[in-house]
This record gives structure tokens, sequence and C-alpha cells, in this order.
């Protein structure tokens, strides 16, 4: 069904090939990250869900986390923002008067 509508609409697929284990799997790891970090805690929401608002914003405090204070090992323990903004800074230094 998918597949029909991506030709109907002259769509080309962007995901792997059928049975194509690698077109999920980031998803996949970042959904368990979700579900284990965010919503069976109560580091980003006090108590128990009771509404769709209050998962919302727990998942906007978990993605503000994710992305911009959550130190990353493989980055050197600084944040993936932090990261970013640091290689852009380097990128775009002026250069110096000698």
């Amino acid at each position: 069904m998918f597949t029909d509508h991506l030709t109907l609409e002259q769509i080309s697929p962007s995901i792997g090939t059928v049975g194509d284990a690698y077109d999920n799997a980031l998803m996949e790891t970042i959904n368990g990250l979700y579900k284990t970090e965010c919503i069976r805690t109560t580091v980003f929401h006090d108590g128990p869900y009771k509404t769709i608002t209050d998962v919302e914003y727990a998942t906007a405090g978990w993605v503000d986390w994710y992305n911009n204070r959550r130190l990353h090992g493989s980055l050197g323990m600084v944040s993936p923002k932090q990261y970013e903004d640091d290689y852009y800074a380097a990128r775009n230094r002026e250069p110096q008067p000698a």
C-alpha cells in the first residue's frame, strides 16, 4: 500500500530494500532511548501521565535535553549543541592580522 502510494505520486522511496534491517535501526534506537529516559521515568515529568498534554510536555523537555544539554561520550563529553557550535566557530574564524 505505501509502495503503491509512492508510485502513484511518482516518489522514490528513501529507505532500504525489503527486509533490509538498516532502514529502521536508527529510529528504533531513538524510540528505545525515549521510552527509557522520558516515558518510564519521572525525570521529565512529575508523577503519572494523565493526559496527552503531560506526554507532550515531557517529550518537549526530553528533546531539548537530548539535543542541547546531554553529554555525549564520543563528542568529548560535551553536548551535541556545544559540539556543533564549536565546530562552526572554528570553521568561521576570521584570519587574524599578523
